[in-house]
């Protein structure tokens, strides 16, 4: 038996990237970031989100930088080849199946304060 499945609560990074297709699919990428309780510093971990279909275009029309969500979904890591250098490169991306708005107004009005730079991760 195995078992995928990543269940994180964050902050947007930035507004979401949205592609639409000639097929008719569309697909949101957007960063997360996840403040870890353990860790003293103030730096949060960055996760890579891939969202398709009707969850992508909710994602496009609602979410925006600062934005607390919950997600569910599975670990997949995508891998190309390195058109400079030929080298084999890949990053770990969370494919979204589900996705919360979590907060309130008032939250969302003070997540604007601290700002989360998407480009540290």
């Amino acid at each position: 038996m195995s078992v995928n499945v990543v269940n994180l609560v964050g902050r947007a990074g930035a507004d979401p990237e949205v592609r639409y297709f000639e097929s008719g699919s569309v697909v949101c990428n957007l960063p997360l970031a996840v403040d870890r309780r353990s860790r003293n510093d103030e730096k949060p971990d960055w996760f890579n989100l891939e969202i398709w279909g009707k969850t992508a275009e909710i994602a496009a029309n609602y979410v925006k930088k600062g934005k607390l969500l919950g997600i569910q979904g599975s670990l997949k890591i995508d891998a190309w080849e390195d058109r400079k250098t030929g080298g084999l490169r890949s990053k770990p991306v969370i494919r979204v199946d589900r996705m919360e708005f979590l907060g309130s107004r008032r939250d969302e009005e003070a997540a604007t304060t601290p700002s989360y730079n998407a480009e540290e991760f």
